[in-house]
């Protein structure tokens, strides 16, 4: 069997890559019965040069392989029929402007897989860069509030070669006693709390944060129940509110009302309550002064994210008052930073750490005879049609442009 990885060819061009060269060097030896190549390209992290290095052909030709393997979705002229392909193709949701790309995919008879379907026996994801979403996504909160307050001059994480010249940057700031509230129990969460450690900021507990003062900044993780409560004053589990988010109210106000930089870095279910309102934050007792929105759900649970932004122009002014996007050096300003492919501001560690994933979980897929399920419960399409699990996309496929 033959793998290939493609060059990425989305505009604006994504840099980051499946597999780096010395991921994909140990999978040719971990898998001999394999045949691994890497399709030319003068984006990516990693030079052709470097694959070549580590004896993978490269090449400009991967018409010959059965499975091609790429990050971002794969544009329809490029597609070649009969084959089977892996990347993110932003269309489980029906999202409408991936519509022609699903069909294309359909009428070509390739075997779709996204990333994003890619689980475990429970519905858990196994695949996914959400670590490296969190740890881009605390760093440019803190250059936000550096550019709001000319506190400090942070560079843009973009040209940094990798979490560490991060790290070290922050290392060098001086920060006030910021109160600092991180949203979140998953990856994107856990990659921000890397990034709070490695700054040796103290991490303290609920009662602490909402109650005490402090000489030095410290943060605070908190999870569904510490921002919800239900209706009825029944305390009870993270799994009633998942199950039950109607029977919730946002408690969330008690800690906006002492925290000075809010990293976001939750998962929203529907159903759910917002965290705060645009009426919240019109009142006096909003203390928030910088969001760092890394789930970045558009006018949604985080009400200050009224668009997402850009890596080129991460951050933007809200105005609680009129509710509007103002210059983030307006004085009544809220600085709210909300990219929605912070990633990408990390390739090299984000694609080492993306095959390490790839790796363990689904290559062997395909030499074991798939015993744990992973490539059928990932499969969207097979043979011109959808799979049973993802039928529910036909009403969407069968939409006039």
């Amino acid at each position: 069997m033959k793998f290939a990885i493609i060059t990425e060819r989305k505009t604006p061009p994504d840099r980051r890559v499946v597999f780096s060269p010395k991921k994909l060097a140990e999978a040719k030896k971990q898998f001999p019965e394999a045949d691994f190549v890497a399709e030319a390209s003068t984006i990516r992290v990693f030079s052709d040069e470097a694959y070549k290095n580590e004896g993978i052909e490269v090449t400009n030709d991967v018409s010959n392989a059965d499975v091609l393997i790429g990050v971002k979705e794969v544009p329809i002229s490029a597609l070649i029929p009969n084959k089977k392909y892996f990347f993110f193709s932003h269309t489980i949701k029906k999202q409408p402007y991936n519509r022609k790309l699903l069909k294309a995919i359909l009428e070509k008879n390739i075997e779709l897989y996204d990333h994003e379907t890619i689980v475990d026996a429970k519905g858990n994801r196994l695949i996914g860069f959400g670590r490296f979403a969190g740890i881009v996504g605390a760093y440019n909160g803190f250059r936000a509030w550096g550019l709001k307050y000319n506190t400090w001059q942070l560079p843009k994480a973009g040209p940094l070669p990798n979490q560490a010249a991060l790290i070290s940057e922050l290392n060098q700031l001086e920060l006030p006693n910021l109160k600092i509230l991180l949203t979140g129990s998953g990856k994107v969460a856990n990659g921000a709390q890397e990034m709070l450690d490695a700054m040796q900021i103290q991490s303290v507990s609920v009662q602490e944060y909402l109650n005490e003062t402090f000489n030095e900044p410290v943060y605070c993780k908190i999870d569904v129940l510490d921002y919800n409560k239900r209706t009825d004053g029944q305390v009870l589990n993270n799994t009633d509110f998942f199950n039950n988010p109607k029977d919730y109210q946002s408690n969330f106000m008690r800690f906006a009302k002492v925290t000075d930089y809010y990293i976001a870095g939750h998962f929203y279910g529907d159903g759910a309550p917002y965290l705060y309102t645009r009426q919240d934050v019109k009142s006096p007792d909003f203390n928030i002064k910088v969001v760092a929105d890394i789930s970045c759900d558009v006018d949604g649970p985080v009400a200050t994210t009224l668009r997402a932004s850009t890596i080129a122009d991460p951050i933007y002014g809200y105005d609680p008052q009129t509710e509007t996007e103002v210059d983030y050096k307006n004085k009544n300003a809220i600085v709210v930073m909300a990219v929605d492919n912070l990633p990408c501001e990390l390739p090299q560690d984000a694609s080492e750490g993306f095959g390490d994933m790839f790796l363990k979980h689904v290559i062997p897929a395909f030499f074991n005879g798939d015993k744990d399920g992973i490539l059928q419960r990932a499969k969207i399409t097979e043979n011109g049609k959808l799979t049973s699990k993802f039928n529910y996309l036909q009403d969407f496929v069968n939409e006039k442009e």
